[in-house]
């Protein structure tokens, strides 16, 4: 047991490790808090599949703006939300939706991997875009994620309020009024932006253990609307900044530890959620006698 985590970690230099990849502990750390407030919306209105169908677009944006020399992240943002407004203008129902993303999936990955196909530069570009890098945010990536994310966050914190009462109830929010459909066009361009911004960190194929495991944990042991996106965001950055952290010490690729201690949490949360339920219904049926 010792010998396996000595060849998986190695805390020697933490310190000055450490100091290196401040751009990414502070890219983690924001990307945890815009994935722990949007996926709340994800799981509400039943967009898990969406958000992969979404970041395999956004990878072959990146993939071919690597191949290009052009910026990765901007690469990956245009991927996203010509995959976003495809889905939010295409995909109503949520029959067809998942047609849609079913069709983009494939599609996405194909072309991405076309294009690192034809990519001529070092392998560890190819990797990073699919599994993360945890020393690939520099200055210039860290300004663009820092403005994506802002964006992110003002604009749900905007149309928070009537975000809520259409994923809640699509139909009475229609009839009192609210554009239903304005509403799903513009999270769905929230979305695209979140899932961009996610790419470089954690990779296009994990990108589900922020978005939606976090949101997911939250809401086994709480219905606040309150509670819920807190808790979210809590268990987001702490999967992210520990993610990268224990990604340092083992020179190895941070998407597994960020996805290892999200289902770490969701399973925490999944055994102590009926436990709660449990105590909860006894409590109610002790006052009611």
């Amino acid at each position: 047991m010792t010998e396996v985590w000595s060849t998986l970690f190695s805390f020697e230099n933490y310190g000055e490790l450490l100091v290196l990849v401040q751009n990414s502990l502070y890219a983690g750390a924001l990307l945890g808090i815009v994935g722990g407030l949007i996926g709340v919306f994800v799981m509400q209105r039943d967009l898990q599949f969406a958000v992969h169908g979404i970041s395999e677009l956004s990878f072959a944006g990146a993939a071919a703006a690597l191949l290009l020399g052009a910026n990765v992240v901007l690469g990956s943002t245009i991927g996203s939300l010509i995959a976003a407004l495809l889905i939010g203008a295409l995909g109503v129902r949520a029959r067809e939706r998942n047609s849609i993303v079913a069709v983009l999936m494939p599609f996405g990955l194909g072309l991405g991997i076309l294009f690192l196909a034809l990519y001529p530069g070092r392998s560890a570009n190819q990797f990073g875009l699919l599994t993360g890098q945890i020393v690939s945010v520099d200055n210039e990536h860290l300004g663009l994620l820092v403005a994506l994310s802002v964006v992110v966050i003002v604009g749900l914190a905007i149309m928070w309020r009537p975000l809520s009462f259409a994923s809640v109830d699509a139909d009475v929010a229609r009839a009192r009024g609210l554009p239903v459909t304005a509403i799903s066009v513009v999270f769905m361009v929230l979305l695209g932006l979140a899932v961009a911004v996610s790419i470089q960190i954690v990779g296009a194929l994990l990108v589900l253990a922020l978005l939606v495991t976090p949101a997911a944990a939250a809401m086994r042991v709480t219905a606040s609307p309150f509670l819920t996106p807190l808790l979210s965001v809590v268990f987001a950055v702490v999967s992210m900044v520990g993610g990268t952290m224990l990604s340092l010490a083992g020179s190895l690729p941070i998407s597994p530890f960020v996805t290892t201690i999200s289902f770490a949490i969701y399973v925490v949360c999944r055994l102590v959620g009926p436990r709660r339920g449990r105590r909860k219904t006894t409590g109610v049926t002790a006052r009611a006698a």
